[in-house]
């Protein structure tokens, strides 16, 4: 009985790691910080501050790393709390709001990283966190998961494509407009 008990809390905890990680790679990372990543990543600018931040101390780089690391973790904490507690609206627009400087935080790690595996403990802590996620991803919870997810986002652009039509909308088309104008901007 006991045996039972323990194994329905494993698989309990294993499908809310599951959720929680799939909703933070789907939702958050995958439509709006990665996109944001990927425009941080080609400003001039910023391919001007990562030749800079070579030629600055590994304590440096790590200090500045986990400050904004730690901000941007306590400030999506708060979120959560606050969608909780039922202020949804103020704790999506804060999460929302942090999106952005997670984003360049992700920047500085991938430019940074050989300066941040200097540090043992860094490594070995980035390194039990990268096999936690290999772990669950390999978990057939996850799996199966994914797999529903897949068919729920199949069936959603059908759906979409049904109702809107495939034809982009004239909002779409000026956002992407606007965006391409201030990259062109930040280039020269």
């Amino acid at each position: 009985m006991l045996i039972k008990i323990k194994n329905k809390l494993i698989s309990l905890i294993q499908l809310l790691l599951v959720f929680i990680y799939i909703i933070f790679e789907e939702l958050a990372w995958e439509a709006i910080a990665k996109p944001i990543y990927n425009a941080i990543h080609s400003l001039k600018i910023l391919q001007k501050l990562e030749e800079k931040l070579q030629r600055v101390s590994p304590f440096i780089i790590l200090s500045f790393f986990l400050l904004l690391l730690i901000t941007v973790e306590v400030v999506g904490i708060y979120a959560g709390v606050l969608f909780v507690s039922g202020h949804v609206l103020l704790g999506l627009a804060i999460y929302i709001g942090k999106i952005p400087i997670a984003a360049f935080t992700f920047w500085l790690f991938r430019v940074t990283e050989d300066k941040l595996m200097h540090f043992k403990w860094f490594k070995w802590l980035y390194t039990k966190i990268m096999n936690g996620i290999t772990w669950l991803k390999t978990n057939q919870t996850y799996l199966k998961m994914m797999k529903k997810l897949k068919v729920i986002k199949a069936s959603l652009k059908s759906w979409r494509s049904r109702i809107f039509g495939t034809k982009p909308s004239p909002f779409n088309l000026k956002i992407k407009q606007i965006y391409h104008t201030i990259k062109r901007i930040f280039r020269k």
